[in-house]
């Protein structure tokens, strides 16, 4: 997988980095997966004690805990065997997906010169003008709302799942069945977890079929738009400067331009790699900077940040006008959100003293 450093400097502060302690032993990961492991199965079986609504939704925040954690793992932490990282990653948390086939259509996602693009892009929330046209009111109306904060988190994992179950089934249709082994290991993985589960400890099998959902709708929070479609693949992915809760929910995917450079950085890096080069980085994203994911709630709640479309040109404009360069990257800049329905939305984010002008995002 290709890496973009910023420059030569970088490369060789990387390098010493990978001779440390910390990365060639990958301790922070070992801790994590402990962590992890054990914050889940530690709700998991105190269900009883903790109440079925509580424990829900403790095991929704873990499993989002442990979606993060995989994301880790097929990123090649921390180990180099990616067997030894998928086993690792192989209990069934989070319900829905594989590890497999989650690890085959991520990676496949790092495409940078195909992000966003419907049929290229396997995580892009974008269709082609084709599907939209050929849709019905129904459809139109579900694809406007999972374009919207709250229809992400709502209606998001319910189409990531009928998605992902429609192409296995495609697959077998044809003929494929290099991906039935993988689907018939988990099957099995979770129906052993939940028997055992609630024979044991008392925790219906509903209840975790909702809480691996919630773990869905819980990592929406941070793809939501984590990606806009723009002619400059490096303006695509997002810079988020979310709060510790976030960063250590998600691992610091949050500096997702600095994750899509340098894939091979281990979570615990990131923030440093990106504060490092704070500056660069804004300027490398085109600007596009959220200022935490309160941002994204505050103002596209009910509201859709983008055109279902791929490229539709009657969607956003993102205007970022200039800041005084005596103040900067502390002045506070509107960032300007102009929709095709005529409505404007502002919010304040702290910005580079260096902003593009107005560029059409999606």
């Amino acid at each position: 997988m290709a890496h973009h450093y910023l420059d030569d400097q970088q490369r060789d502060t990387l390098l010493r980095l990978r001779a440390s302690v910390t990365w060639r032993s990958e301790w922070p990961t070992w801790l994590l997966i402990v962590a992890v492991y054990g914050s889940w199965f530690f709700v998991a079986t105190h269900a009883r004690l903790l109440g079925l609504p509580l424990a829900t939704a403790l095991l929704a925040l873990a499993g989002a805990w442990y979606l993060s954690l995989q994301h880790e793992l097929l990123h090649g932490h921390p180990t180099r065997s990616s067997t030894f990282n998928a086993l690792l990653g192989f209990a069934p948390l989070a319900v829905w997906f594989p590890f497999g086939i989650y690890r085959d259509s991520h990676l496949a996602h790092h495409n940078d010169l195909h992000l966003t693009h419907p049929g290229l892009d396997p995580e892009s929330w974008f269709v082609d003008a084709g599907t939209w046209q050929e849709s019905g009111p129904f459809v139109r109306a579900l694809l406007v709302a999972r374009n919207t904060f709250f229809g992400r988190l709502a209606l998001g994992p319910a189409c990531s799942i009928v998605a992902t179950l429609a192409a296995a089934l495609r697959k077998l249709a044809d003929g494929d069945v290099r991906d039935l082994p993988t689907w018939i290991a988990h099957g099995v993985a979770v129906v052993a977890l939940a028997s055992w589960l609630a024979h044991r400890y008392g925790l219906p099998p509903l209840a975790l079929m909702l809480a691996g959902y919630g773990a869905l709708s819980v990592s929406a929070v941070r793809s939501f738009h984590e990606h806009r479609v723009a002619d400059d693949a490096a303006h695509r992915s997002v810079i988020n400067e979310a709060g510790w809760f976030w960063r250590l929910l998600f691992l610091n995917n949050n500096y997702h331009l600095v994750h899509h450079d340098l894939p091979a950085v281990p979570w615990y890096a990131l923030r440093k790699v990106y504060e490092a080069s704070r500056q660069q980085y804004i300027e490398r994203s085109g600007s596009f900077l959220v200022k935490g994911y309160s941002e994204w709630m505050k103002h596209y709640s009910f509201a859709r940040i983008a055109h279902p479309v791929y490229g539709d040109p009657s969607g956003l404009i993102w205007e970022n006008p200039p800041a005084s360069g005596s103040f900067a990257g502390k002045l506070r800049v509107k960032f300007m959100i102009v929709v095709r329905r005529g409505k404007l939305h502002e919010a304040h984010l702290r910005a580079a003293a260096e902003r593009q002008t107005a560029r059409q995002a999606l």
